[in-house]
């Protein structure tokens, strides 16, 4: 059976870009194989934690046998809906900034910078259509020998998974079936209509007014980015300030660039309701004042929450315990409560980020085919896991939080090197952003980092890297950084940690020593 006959997948705009897009990721003329006896390894989901699993698993080349499902698109969020298109708008958008703030750099810029939005997202269409291939239904089959499945996929025995009528029978399986977005339960927003990550890079045409529902990481990123791109946005959270789960010194400076950049906060946010009129989509609500106001706009956006793909899965029959809120549940080794079956990436784990889902795939490989009788098996709680959040500036964390470390018994000292004190960072007009370092007290051993920068995201490797091979700070602070870069700020706190072992002790000490060379 071919996947158009099951189903057909549109992306609109079904533009040249959209349909390279789907005739890579969901062929329409995909034809399902004929299965093999048994499988040892049948993987549920092709997103990134699905991809990696299969491809790692095939890709070793010791002849294992593994066949892959998705039900719509291969590349799953990642790729369709998440960072890959939204980072193409976020270059877009910082193109805009930059223009704007031109004149502070001594470059003359036209008033009125105009943008072309369908233009913009044009440009997100054919770069996305463009990577797809490394994603693709053929690529998959033909490089790493995975038997490839279009349809849906479910449970029917200890050992079966059907799919369009076809079971495949399993030594193991692996549920990486993903997240979606949280369906707002809000009076008349059904009604009024609303938009998701999952649907926004479908439009053409710029929303004039747009209102963002969600303060964390993804309504902060594409609030910034719609707002650049010449959007009136009104971003509301039930919080006390915007990225509250961030470090509060970082969420405050990002805050602060919002309200200048003129997004509308409303902070302390209950949603009443929502209702339709000739004028546009008018939502009701409470802020923090605690009176009740009303806001129209033309579009709303959903960024608040994901829930996980459980559903539809058979789960209950196989004995895999999960829950509608947080997916389904897994050990350390990422195993379900059937010991034949594993999971990875959102369907099961607190961290929804494609290199989490990257970094538990290879966990999962190694624990279903290569930890033979439970032996030499790996645990998701040993990964040093950073994440970044992609407004301007980013915002990028690894390791614990100063209030973490702390109920953890770690007595904490804390090193803030702000960017006004770094070279490069004053000539490239952004002194705003800082480095933080927390180190264990009387030790130079990292225990976290928060890192505020344009490039952030990019800067925090090296202090992963460090945690990772247990490298302190007097070993960074040998390290040499060219000169003049941001990065040079992690030098600097390294540098600041050297500094305090300058007791008066070491002092006279060294004082000893000058005068005998």
């Amino acid at each position: 059976m071919s996947s158009s006959q099951y189903q057909r997948v549109i992306v609109p705009p079904m533009d040249e870009y959209n349909q390279r897009l789907v005739n890579y990721v969901h062929p329409g003329d995909w034809v399902n194989p004929k299965p093999v006896d048994c499988y040892d390894l049948v993987v549920i989901g092709a997103g990134t934690a699905g991809l990696v699993t299969a491809a790692g698993a095939a890709g070793i080349g010791v002849g294992l046998k593994v066949a892959l499902i998705e039900r719509h698109l291969m590349g799953g969020d990642c790729l369709n809906v998440g960072c890959v298109p939204s980072k193409c708008l976020i270059r877009s958008s910082r193109v805009v900034a930059e223009m704007r703030n031109a004149g502070a750099f001594g470059v003359k810029v036209p008033d009125n910078i105009e943008v072309d939005f369908p233009a913009v997202m044009e440009r997100m269409r054919r770069l996305r259509a463009g990577i797809s291939h490394h994603d693709s239904a053929k690529r998959f089959k033909d490089t790493y020998g995975i038997d490839i499945f279009l349809g849906n996929g479910r449970f029917t025995g200890d050992d079966t998974i059907e799919v369009n009528d076809t079971t495949l029978k399993f030594k193991k399986a692996v549920i990486a079936t993903g997240a979606r977005a949280v369906r707002p339960r809000v009076e008349g927003m059904e009604e009024a209509g609303y938009l998701t990550n999952e649907t926004v890079f479908s439009l053409t045409e710029r929303p004039n007014r747009l209102a963002v529902i969600g303060g964390g990481p993804i309504g902060c990123e594409l609030a910034q980015s719609f707002r650049r791109l010449g959007c009136e946005v009104v971003l509301f959270h039930r919080g006390s300030h915007i990225l509250n789960k961030e470090d509060a010194d970082a969420a405050d400076i990002v805050q602060k660039v919002f309200l200048k950049e003129g997004i509308r906060l409303v902070l302390g946010a209950k949603l009443n309701r929502v209702e339709k009129t000739e004028a546009g989509k008018t939502l009701h609500f409470n802020s923090c004042t605690g009176l009740e106001e009303s806001v129209t706009v033309d579009e709303i956006l959903i960024g608040a929450g994901r829930a996980p793909n459980v559903e539809g899965l058979n789960l209950e029959l196989v004995g895999v315990e999960y829950d509608q809120r947080k997916g389904v549940k897994v050990n350390d080794y990422l195993e379900t409560t059937n010991p034949k079956i594993y999971a990875a990436g959102d369907i099961c784990m607190d961290w929804k980020f494609t290199h989490a889902a990257d970094s538990a795939a290879r966990i999962v490989i190694k624990n279903t085919l290569f930890s033979p009788f439970g032996f030499g098996k790996y645990k998701l709680s040993n990964l040093v896991m950073p994440w970044a959040t992609y407004t301007d500036p980013e915002i990028a964390h690894v390791g614990m939080y100063e209030h973490e470390a702390q109920a953890k018994g770690f007595n904490v000292n804390t090193i803030k090197i702000p960017f006004s004190t770094v070279d490069r960072a004053i000539a490239d007009g952004e002194e705003e952003g800082f480095v933080k370092i927390h180190h264990k007290k009387g030790s130079d051993q990292i225990l976290g980092a928060t890192i505020v920068a344009t490039h952030a995201g990019e800067m925090i490797s090296e202090v992963t890297t460090a945690i990772v091979h247990k490298i302190g700070l007097s070993k960074l602070s040998s390290v040499i950084h060219p000169y003049p870069t941001q990065a040079e700020g992690i030098k600097k706190a390294a540098d600041a940690y050297r500094r305090t072992l300058l007791t008066p002790r070491t002092k006279t000490f060294l004082e000893f020593l000058t005068k005998l060379s």
